[in-house]
């Protein structure tokens, strides 16, 4: 997989959550929460945070349950440029072949802030992230 999340420093161990059988997650994914307690590729702007997979789910595997890191600091790619101390979100490149970040826009809320850069990037750069569901700062786009 391409642009996948780098832990860098595990700053809290992963959780476990639901997840679908049937589909593929590769390690470092971005993932998004929904209904109930479970865990899916990202694939949107802003899309609510679950948090970043922390290992390999094989479609079709007879799994049901993944590790999620919901905390850590992560090197990410960029999209668009974002500035030390903003908030980022998920972009629509984020799926099953990139992950990539967004600056958050005045929008984003609650689990739609995935956490806060920690240097800056431009468009296609790698950046470190603490990944800090939820968080809230006044530096959006």
């Amino acid at each position: 997989m391409a642009g996948e999340a780098v832990l860098i420093i595990e700053t809290a161990l992963p959780i476990v959550m639901e997840c679908v059988n049937a589909t593929a997650i590769p390690k470092g994914s971005v993932l998004k929460i929904t209904d109930p307690f479970t865990a899916g590729l990202a694939a949107g702007d802003e899309d609510d945070v679950a948090g970043i997979a922390a290992e390999e789910k094989i479609a079709s595997d007879g799994k049901t349950k993944i590790a999620v890191y919901r905390r850590g600091i992560f090197k990410m790619l960029a999209q668009g440029n974002i500035t030390a101390g903003q908030a980022v979100s998920t972009s629509a490149a984020t799926g099953a072949t990139i992950n990539n970040v967004a600056a958050a826009t005045k929008t984003s809320q609650g689990s739609q802030t995935l956490g806060l850069a920690l240097e800056s990037a431009g468009d296609e750069e790698t950046l470190l992230v603490e990944l800090n569901i939820g968080c809230t700062t006044n530096a959006y786009s």
